[in-house]
């Protein structure tokens, strides 16, 4: 067998390396799991209470008891043809995933690290607009880059810029267990990131007014965990999109999900895209998106609270947990049919982050 660009796609293929070959090699409690960052105890709990940090180290004058003991880290690696899109850019989108990859944890994004490869013959003012948009988007996103790394590589050897950054966060909510007849809620439009990407390739002949979701999501996130104690489940739906995420929900659960296409927000120009290319925006890359399972009760106060924010005007209730068929994700149709909505296997699209 050999790699293809669909083993970064984010859909089976992606997923069955992971579980194959990585999870298999690398298993340990700390990765089994598979969410988007590992929740680490910084101190063992049976420590805490011997353990003193002063407020040269803390930054305050607190001892740390067993608040802020618990710590999530989470590390990507980020590579995008064009490296400057409608909405955004490579510096841009590195900083946003990785902190929105600790947000969806209920962590409260802190520090980054910033690895640059560059390939040989990059333009110095390239590099120079790249590194303040990572430092305008870190600033913006209350992080600090803490540490770093740069390589270069021969011309050819590389695709003018690959970006790694690694983030840690403190948690500040804890989960609950998803039950049946929990909703499923969406802050906005699907999609956008890929199209604009897609559309921004000169070589497909594409014009639109499309522009990349990609922000920052820890401000809106941390609105909706002060409203509600209810969540049970956030992530943000990039690679594979909002199909790929659910599925992974339901794997191998006791219940599966139902979603109502009449309620998933997508832009018309979005739409008219995937029209013309035969593509399905429920496997659309996003980034700046949050799927958040939610008690039933609360459904209705996080709509608003979403739609109150910038980033969450268009949220909706797009379905939620059912008993049956278990383990699956299905599709109530706009014309009341119904359809599996599995992983996708291979990519709809050249890679696009």
């Amino acid at each position: 067998m050999k790699i293809s660009l669909a083993h970064g796609s984010g859909g089976k293929l992606t997923h069955n390396l992971i579980k194959e070959l990585f999870l298999t090699n690398f298993l340990n409690p700390l990765l089994k799991p598979l969410t988007d960052s590992a929740i680490i105890n910084l101190i063992p709990q049976t420590l805490v209470s011997d353990y003193q940090m002063t407020d040269k180290v803390c930054g305050n004058q607190e001892t740390v008891g067993t608040k802020g003991t618990k710590i999530a880290f989470t590390t990507d690696s980020y590579t995008v043809t064009p490296i400057f899109f409608p909405g955004g850019d490579i510096g841009k989108l590195a900083v946003c995933g990785t902190v929105n990859d600790l947000s969806v944890m209920g962590a409260k994004p802190l520090y980054l690290s910033c690895s640059y490869v560059i390939e040989e013959g990059l333009d110095y003012e390239t590099l120079v607009k790249i590194t303040k948009s990572v430092s305008e988007t870190a600033k913006n996103s209350g992080v600090q880059i803490a540490t770093g790394d740069t390589k270069v590589v021969e011309k050819g050897k590389g695709d003018k810029i690959f970006i790694n950054t690694s983030g840690i966060g403190i948690c500040e909510y804890e989960f609950k267990e998803i039950q049946i007849g929990d909703k499923i809620l969406l802050n906005g439009g699907i999609g956008e990131h890929e199209i604009a990407i897609l559309t921004a390739r000169e070589s497909l002949g594409l014009e639109t007014e499309i522009k990349s979701d990609c922000a920052s999501l820890w401000n809106l996130i941390s609105q909706v965990l002060k409203s509600s104690r209810e969540v049970k489940f956030m992530r943000d739906p990039t690679r594979g999109g909002i199909a790929t995420v659910l599925n992974e929900v339901t794997e191998n659960k006791d219940f599966g999900i139902l979603l109502y296409e009449e309620k998933i927000p997508v832009k018309e120009e979005v739409k008219g895209v995937c029209a013309l290319l035969g593509f399905d925006p429920l496997y659309l890359a996003n980034e700046g998106k949050v799927i958040i399972v939610v008690a039933s009760e609360d459904a209705d106060k996080l709509v608003n609270v979403l739609r109150g924010h910038s980033l969450g005007k268009d949220a909706q209730v797009i379905g939620e947990v059912v008993k049956t068929p278990a383990g699956k994700v299905y599709l109530k149709t706009k014309v009341g049919g119904t359809r599996i909505v599995d992983m996708l296997i291979g990519e709809q699209l050249p890679r696009i982050c």
